[in-house]
């Protein structure tokens, strides 16, 4: 993983909740320049970037978007890949400059009860999706 091209730009999302898994799907479908490549956090790669980034492979607490070579976590994060894919979604950029003690309390309380708001097991991923993965 600390081959990545410059420009190659990731994402490291839970595979197993419904929400990260559909925020990659989201990802997909708006990167029209297909910046992204994707990380499946439940893989060696995905506990090692986790690992690489201070954060627990146990918990997955966070997505991780790496943009630019600079990783981002919670809100921050979802920002980042915003403003990373263009226009319109650009508009919530503006998050990564926003106070982390605000937004990442939000993105806490989302991310400890994920599981309780939809289903554990997500659908499988699209071609599109699949096609990114790197591992």
């Amino acid at each position: 993983m600390s081959a990545l091209p410059p420009d190659q730009d990731l994402i490291v999302f839970d595979g197993v909740c419904v929400f990260c898994s559909g925020f990659a799907r989201f990802i997909v479908r708006y990167d029209r320049k297909q910046r992204f490549r994707f990380v499946v956090a439940q893989s060696e790669a995905g506990r090692a970037l986790y690992r690489r980034y201070g954060l627990d492979p146990d918990l997955m607490e966070t997505n991780i978007v790496v943009v630019n070579r600079r990783a981002h976590v919670r809100m921050r994060a979802f920002g980042a890949a915003m403003g990373a894919i263009g226009w319109p979604w650009a508009v919530f950029q503006p998050l990564v400059w926003l106070p982390a003690g605000l937004t990442d309390r939000l993105y806490d309380a989302v991310a400890r009860n994920r599981y309780r708001f939809g289903r554990r097991a997500c659908t499988m991923p699209s071609q599109e999706l699949r096609a990114r993965l790197l591992e």
